[in-house]
């Protein structure tokens, strides 16, 4: 069971799992405002995947899924995720990531107390968190490990890291086996566009400003999201119960360096630009900073590399061009997208 299946990443994880492993899969998802199931189209038809509406919030329609379904491993990538938002209304991420997390949990070891002792040793519950758990990298050239101690700047941050702890309590508590991933930033296909790669790449298309936060040294670690759903699952079959992997794409870039890059391959791929547009670039903007901005995050990733045998097969160039590439042969999907209530409009103030 994939919760949040039809978002970002849980998608990503539903497609790897169908087009690549003999897995069942069943996507549990409310469909909130950024859960969409067109990503899932292409594997929607196989007998091995399954889709429930339900909301992780509520217990007892939790309890009736896992006695429908059976699940021996639960992936738990349901969340509010847009850090924005959070800083405009916290109380949604509360709600979500804390609650939600609590209700699933809850469930998911009423289910599995009743197992078999066999069943129960091969259950495994895998909660995906974020790096901005731990804050703001300190050092220029450090690097967050497993053992980074939490600093969460924002609500977003601040939830999840709640989440992480509740989860890490039942495995102490219950001995409910579960472990955690902690990745950087994700970009790929079907990415909702209020995040940065996305929001550009549409707000070039549309010739409409593209805004950058504060100084524009904030740095990031990007990770392909096609490699974090391979790590993912290479961790929920393969993860040692209780321990949690950093999942990274090495590919450290400052904010305002992605957005030009985004810029620099729309006019190699998509140079027709209206008379009296010099180039993308110059559709660049910069805001004042949101509230709480980490300086940098960067992700050690050589647990999960020595460990379980994975490291990412895209850098920021190759996977940049894809999601461009992406998105120009897409246009339908996020014109679908962009005609409901977000409209390209970011959250933050132009200076």
């Amino acid at each position: 069971m994939v919760t949040g299946g039809a978002g970002f990443i849980g998608s990503a994880v539903v497609r790897y799992l169908i087009d690549e492993t003999v897995a069942s899969v069943c996507n549990a998802d409310k469909l909130a405002y950024s859960g969409n199931l067109d990503p899932l189209a292409s594997v929607s038809s196989s007998p091995r995947y399954s889709f429930v509406c339900e909301d992780i919030c509520s217990g007892p329609a939790l309890d009736n899924v896992f006695e429908k379904l059976q699940p021996m491993h639960v992936m738990h990538s349901t969340a509010e995720s847009h850090v924005d938002r959070s800083i405009d209304g916290s109380g949604s991420f509360i709600e979500s990531n804390i609650v939600g997390t609590y209700q699933l949990l809850d469930a998911a070891r009423r289910y599995w107390s009743c197992l078999s002792e066999d069943l129960r040793r091969s259950f495994r519950f895998h909660h995906i968190s974020t790096d901005e758990v731990y804050g703001e990298l300190e050092s220029e050239g450090g690097l967050f490990t497993e053992a980074t101690r939490y600093a969460p700047s924002s609500p977003y941050s601040a939830s999840k890291a709640n989440s992480d702890h509740l989860v890490r309590a039942w495995f102490r508590t219950y001995n409910f086996p579960t472990f955690f991933t902690n990745c950087s930033n994700n970009y790929g296909s079907y990415h909702f566009p209020e995040k940065l790669i996305p929001h550009s790449i549409l707000n070039a298309l549309s010739e409409k400003p593209l805004p950058v936060y504060g100084d524009v040294s904030q740095i990031c670690d990007w990770l392909y999201v096609e490699d974090h759903a391979r790590a993912l699952v290479k961790v929920l079959t393969n993860g040692q119960v209780g321990e949690t992997y950093n999942i990274g794409g090495l590919n450290e870039k400052r904010n305002i360096d992605v957005v030009q890059g985004v810029c620099d391959l729309l006019e190699e791929l998509a140079p027709d630009m209206p008379e009296g547009v010099f180039a993308y670039r110059d559709l660049i903007s910069f805001v004042s900073d949101r509230l709480g901005h980490d300086l940098r995050y960067a992700i050690d990733a050589s647990k999960i590399e020595e460990e379980r045998g994975w490291k990412p097969q895209e850098t920021f160039s190759t996977g940049l061009r894809k999601t461009l590439q992406w998105h120009l042969r897409n246009r339908e999907w996020w014109k679908r997208v962009l005609s409901g209530e977000y409209q390209l409009i970011r959250v933050g103030d132009s200076v």
